[in-house]
């Protein structure tokens, strides 16, 4: 059964899709204030958990972090993030470094793997 899409879940969707990075709640919450005034912060959790649920979005884990969001077809290609420690916004990661099966203890098989960056983007150090 199809949902009915309301002002606010279309201002999340545009939110994600033109941010060009995984994002928060509180960061979608805030990008979503611009379009949509009356948004409360409930009803972006309850979207965000709704379209991960539907499989629009994609949680990104941080370690020690709260979970970022991204949309589902980019989260479907192969990328690492870069967590930034000074403003705690992630950024996409093109490429691999490869090459891990070498890392691994003799006898083990590599299936995937996850690799988040951290330091500082690059606003941050121009600051």
């Amino acid at each position: 059964m199809e949902t009915r899409r309301t002002k606010q879940q279309q201002s999340i969707r545009e939110v994600l899709a033109e941010a060009g990075r995984p994002m928060s709640v509180q960061e979608v919450f805030d990008a979503a204030l611009t379009s949509v005034p009356t948004i409360g912060l409930s009803t972006v959790y309850r979207t965000i958990r709704r379209l991960a649920e539907q499989g629009e979005i994609a949680a990104v884990a941080v370690p020690g972090q709260p979970d970022r969001y991204e949309l589902a077809d980019v989260a479907a290609t192969h990328h690492h993030h870069f967590h930034c420690t000074e403003c705690d916004r992630v950024f996409d990661v093109r490429g691999c470094v490869g090459g891990l099966d070498r890392m691994l203890p003799p006898g083990f098989k590599l299936r995937g793997h996850e690799l988040t960056l951290s330091g500082v983007c690059g606003g941050c150090a121009a600051r």
